[in-house]
């Protein structure tokens, strides 16, 4: 996906076990969508972790970091000043994901990247 804008806004977290699938639907179906709205917000996308087989000096390794969350979604802004404005705070406690799940994530990281130019 070519990018738009400078500026990606990573997440990424672990979540309880028999939260999983809650988490997954809220995410899906509303903490997305409601982010989404917000201006400044140009696309998010969402992943989940995969060990990764790399040939490094001329063998194959397999590669999977313990400590790395399995969820990640990638924003694409359009400046830093989006994740601190009302409508992104305002987005991001709508529906259940505040109450209902967050209290189980945990492993949470938060990360800002600008594209080099």
């Amino acid at each position: 996906m070519p990018l738009k804008e400078k500026y990606l806004f990573i997440v990424s977290m672990d979540v309880s076990p028999e939260k999983e699938d809650l988490f997954n639907e809220v995410y899906d179906t509303e903490h997305v969508p409601y982010l989404s709205e917000v201006p400044g917000v140009v696309a998010i996308s969402r992943f989940t972790k995969e060990p990764v087989k790399i040939s490094l000096g001329g063998e194959i390794k397999t590669i999977e970091m313990e400590d790395e969350p399995k969820y990640t979604a990638i924003y694409e802004v359009t400046g830093p000043e989006v994740m601190s404005s009302n409508a992104w705070a305002e987005a991001g406690e709508k529906g259940r994901w505040g109450p209902e799940v967050r209290p189980h994530t945990f492993n949470r990281r938060h990360v800002l990247r600008k594209v080099i130019e």
